[in-house]
């Protein structure tokens, strides 16, 4: 799930709303070796989820990997910037609170607790309908996209219905794909927030009060869900404590980092394709590793809505 103005973002997994950065009209060698980081961190990251979830709660493992990656990105703002760089003011960190709240319970975590039932490559193909809704928000709001952008939102929209077929023929549960649904819009409901609320003006101390917040966030349904009862952490197997680490690591630290300095240094055009590369790295890797099956819903539904976000992306991050 996404940055700030970013198309699409990763349960995105990657976390931190960044401000809009200047193009660079040279694309050298480091630019491609991060967006490459980019490409594949951020794309496995489903897998990641999915594997976490085979032995631990969603919204406590959910919890613990942005309590953990929020207190070790703070430390590094800390080191390399100086204590100096996390002073907000209150109006502040509350807006970093409630976009970190909508971004990581109600879009990140949401979607580790559809991937329980939901195909990781599948549920990739879901978040990737986040431009649409940040189309739509921006409409409501007043502004007025180019009409190729409407025409990539249709585009996407209709390969949904096509994604939800799964849930609707009982492949898989239709409550985990609307959940998926449910998460990209809360998801894009906190990027567009941020652009219109007060954030802290550095980066990278703005993400490490997202992930607090959004880490403790968690805590709260994974106790209104029980998850912590009868919970042994003796019973989570060895590959989910790999994955959670890889995700804590890669997913949230090195893959921000690398598109933290593509913003800085890349024409946003190249920059914004991870929102339609995302989704092929996961199914792609759900199907190698995970044996995930590849339905005619899922590649064509996920086809048509990779087709959508190229639309979208293409009429609004022109150089």
């Amino acid at each position: 799930m996404s940055p700030r103005k970013a198309p699409t973002d990763t349960t995105a997994p990657v976390v931190g709303i960044l401000p809009q950065a200047r193009t660079a009209p040279r694309v050298s060698g480091a630019v491609w070796a991060a967006l490459a980081i980019v490409y594949v961190l951020w794309g496995s990251t489903y897998l990641g989820i999915r594997i976490v979830v085979e032995s631990m709660p969603p919204f406590l493992s959910a919890g613990a990997r942005f309590i953990v990656a929020g207190l070790l990105l703070t430390a590094l703002v800390a080191w390399r910037q100086g204590l100096v760089a996390l002073r907000v003011t209150r109006r502040q960190l509350a807006s970093a609170a409630t976009v970190g709240l909508l971004l990581l319970v109600g879009g990140n975590g949401l979607v580790v607790l559809a991937e329980t039932s939901v195909p990781s490559g599948l549920a990739a193909l879901l978040v990737a309908a986040v431009p649409m809704w940040v189309v739509l928000l921006r409409a409501g709001s007043g502004d007025r996209p180019p009409l190729w952008t409407f025409a990539g939102v249709l585009l996407g929209l209709a390969g949904l219905v096509v994604l939800t077929v799964p849930g609707l023929s009982g492949e898989v549960k239709l409550a985990g794909v609307l959940t998926v649904i449910a998460g990209t819009v809360l998801w894009s409901l906190g990027s567009f927030a941020s652009s219109k609320i007060p954030m802290p003006a550095n980066p990278f101390a703005t993400s490490a009060y997202e992930m607090l917040a959004g880490g403790l966030g968690c805590l709260v349904p994974a106790l209104v869900r029980g998850e912590h009862h009868g919970f042994d952490m003796a019973e989570i197997s060895t590959r989910s404590w790999i994955a959670l680490a890889y995700l804590i690591v890669f997913g949230s630290l090195v893959a921000f980092t690398a598109y933290a300095w593509l913003l800085h240094t890349a024409p946003l055009s190249l920059v914004s394709t991870y929102a339609y590369v995302n989704p092929v790295v996961a199914v792609v890797l759900g199907a190698l590793i995970l044996n995930e099956r590849l339905t005619w819903p899922i590649t064509l539904g996920g086809a048509i809505v990779v087709a959508g976000v190229c639309v979208i992306v293409s009429t609004e991050r022109r150089d």
